[in-house]
């Protein structure tokens, strides 16, 4: 690295920070100093380059599932960003439970990362877990899910308003009962999705003879069974809306087990980036969330805090759109 200084007349901190990508560095400098590494056959060392810095040049993603495509290119994001700065990702996942969520976090403590991307479990409602993080100084950012009130960094969607655009969409193809499916009361973006989808409703003036939101929590034998209940019910919605993806199968299989159409009885739109969805049986219209920025985007927010201390990123709350996308199921 002292070559490379000499060679290029800058200084080694000056190298060394080109050739991890930080972001205090300037693109025309980087390329300087990539191409003199590349002419003087210059690799860089990871290992001992982290000894030095006291490092363990690994980032832990924390999962509430992995099923999800929604995830998978949040995770694509996020090896897009630290594979540039030389880091690795250890992926973590709570299966939804708030007992995983804590053990998993408390292994993320004493140096054994450098930072955390989470995205919470459906079950967690005790954030002591992940102050204990900040107590220790190690950056957090939440992705797609956060833990509402505190002074953690976050890059989400626009959950309200995507919530309220698909209230208007079902209202202004005809359905007359229209229902918000979720998997939680308590989830910040099963929440706000439903309260979007609710304002909507009373901004149409639509006549609540039922409570719209349906709650349909715990394993999928259970879901299936609610969600079947609510389908060959006296209150059997004509328009659905569902709050994440893993219910698309669901709805979907006993909709074809009870003979009823879709969309021609039930019109049904998912929280969804399934690529897929366009070749379903009718085509799966969704709200299409922009995972591979979200993931992207919060690993570029960890990676500015953990390459200077001093860098606060907690008043950060990003707001990625989402998109709505429709096809068969809603025509």
């Amino acid at each position: 690295m002292k070559v490379l200084a000499k060679e290029l007349n800058v200084s080694i901190a000056t190298v060394s920070k080109a050739l991890n990508d930080s972001y205090e560095i300037s693109e025309q400098m980087k390329s300087r100093v990539r191409e003199a590494a590349l002419r003087l056959n210059y690799t860089l060392n990871p290992y001992a380059s982290s000894l030095r810095n006291k490092k363990s040049k690994t980032i832990a993603v924390i999962l509430p599932e992995i099923t999800d495509s929604f995830f998978s290119l949040a995770i694509n994001g996020i090896q897009s960003i630290a594979e540039k700065k030389g880091y690795h990702v250890l992926i973590y996942l709570s299966h939804e439970k708030f007992a995983n969520e804590i053990a998993i976090v408390s292994e993320c403590t004493s140096g054994r990362v450098d930072g955390v991307l989470i995205s919470i479990a459906s079950e967690t409602t005790n954030p002591d877990h992940l102050l204990k993080l900040q107590e220790e100084n190690i950056p957090i950012v939440f992705f797609d899910r956060e833990f509402e009130g505190l002074d953690i960094a976050s890059v989400t969607t626009n959950d309200f308003e995507s919530g309220y655009l698909a209230a208007s969409h079902l209202i202004a193809i005809g359905c007359e009962k229209p229902i918000f499916l979720s998997i939680s009361s308590s989830l910040g973006i099963c929440t706000k999705r439903a309260e979007g989808f609710k304002v909507a409703l009373q901004e149409m003036n639509f006549e609540f003879k039922y409570d719209p939101i349906f709650i349909c929590n715990g394993n999928e034998l259970e879901q299936y069974n609610q969600v079947q209940n609510l389908l060959t019910g006296i209150h059997r919605p004509d328009g659905i809306v569902a709050s994440v993806e893993k219910l698309i199968k669901i709805i979907y299989t006993i909709s074809y087990e009870i003979r009823l159409s879709i969309p021609t009885e039930l019109k049904v739109l998912i929280f969804s980036t399934l690529d897929y969805a366009p070749i379903l049986n009718p085509p799966l219209s969704t709200i299409s969330q922009p995972a591979f920025e979200i993931g992207k985007t919060a690993a570029d927010l960890l990676f500015k805090r953990i390459e200077k201390k001093d860098y606060n990123i907690s008043d950060n709350k990003i707001v990625i759109p989402s998109v709505l996308v429709k096809r068969g199921s809603s025509s």
